[in-house]
């Protein structure tokens, strides 16, 4: 039976500090080469042989995905069908210090045979480390929008492209810009001039070289007549700065009139563009992101940390920040350095 499941991990894992938090982030790759479907029903990460995350089932379904059209029980994997699971679990102390590995109880799910188990996914988590970048943006409040869990988020959209799937947004955040009141603009929404971000200065986050520019995508006049692009225009007007150690900072969705070209030498914190209203967005906002090449698809996300930045507060879920309402304030503000924001963190950068 060790020969029915094929475990893979594709791209190194990494750990990241995630607000006050190391954490282990990658994907698990799951082939069903079986004749029959299976079943998962259990998962057990190791490093050398201790434990440091069980998934049990209750867990599983939000923690992984079929490639392709869903099934009711989000734990099969259909023969022929590949399913990722999305990993993002505490980090042990000291670690990286060696291999992790994978332990997967399975069952055929037309046979009355008992459990079985395979072990596979051998890697080494990275040990670099992460670029430290100055601000893409002044000022606040930003909201630093993401979940790891959403269906179709950043985190869990694959791109195949050049003969290769890849997960460019695997670190992406989508900044928005609110009031004390959570609201996104001022006076009509449905006018982009009127939010509250639209048009700030976006900046360079790291010294490093122009490598790509689109600029010829026209700002809509409005949100409700925004056009709907397909895949190779989701990003909008767009700028990416090689920042050197084979980093790409990659901006989307910027408004027309952008500052710079290729070739074009940068300082970190210089103007590079200008938030918008482009491509695939339902309000303006900021999308960014590192990747390992200059690519809006073709690229794998990488990992990055924020110098500085300070903590004014945090959603409770995406769907809070989505449906209008204030945003919970710290007890105090907080500077918070050298740190990856957790998930719909509400920061303010330095500068006006």
């Amino acid at each position: 039976m060790n020969q029915s499941l094929d475990v893979q991990i594709i791209e190194a894992p990494k750990i990241i500090r995630i607000g006050a938090a190391d954490q282990l982030v990658y994907e698990l790759h799951l082939t069903n080469f079986s004749n029959h479907p299976l079943e998962l029903n259990g998962l057990v990460i190791k490093a050398g042989d201790a434990p440091i995350k069980t998934y049990v089932r209750d867990e599983l379904p939000k923690a992984m995905d079929l490639v392709g059209p869903s099934e009711a029980n989000a734990r099969i994997i259909p023969v022929g069908r590949r399913a990722v699971v999305y990993i993002g679990v505490p980090a042990p102390a000291g670690f990286p210090g060696g291999p992790i590995s994978h332990s997967l109880t399975l069952n055929r799910i037309d046979t009355d045979e008992a459990d079985f188990t395979v072990s596979g996914g051998t890697a080494v988590p990275e040990a670099t480390a992460h670029p430290r970048l100055s601000p893409p943006l002044r000022g606040g409040p930003w909201v630093a929008v993401y979940e790891p869990g959403m269906e179709r988020g950043h985190r869990r959209v694959f791109y195949a492209t050049e003969g290769s799937a890849t997960l460019p947004g695997r670190f992406a955040i989508d900044f928005m810009k609110v009031d004390a009141g959570g609201k996104l603009a001022s006076g009509d929404p449905d006018i982009p001039a009127n939010h509250y971000g639209f048009g700030a200065e976006v900046l360079a986050v790291a010294d490093g070289s122009i490598v790509a520019v689109r600029d010829d995508v026209p700002d809509p006049a409005t949100i409700s007549g925004r056009p709907r692009p397909g895949i190779a225009d989701a990003s909008g007007n767009y700028v990416m700065i090689d920042i050197g150690g084979g980093r790409i900072a990659t901006y989307e969705h910027l408004k027309q009139g952008a500052p710079v070209k290729v070739g074009d030498r940068v300082k970190a914190g210089q103007v590079v563009g200008f938030l918008g209203f482009t491509g695939q967005a339902s309000a303006p906002h900021l999308h960014f992101h590192l990747a390992d090449r200059a690519s809006i698809l073709g690229a794998e996300g990488q990992p990055y940390v924020f110098a500085s930045l300070t903590r004014l507060g945090q959603y409770a879920t995406i769907d809070s920040f989505s449906q209008g309402e204030a945003w919970p304030p710290t007890d105090r503000s907080e500077t918070v350095r050298d740190s990856f924001p957790p998930p719909n963190l509400v920061v303010r950068f330095a500068g006006d």
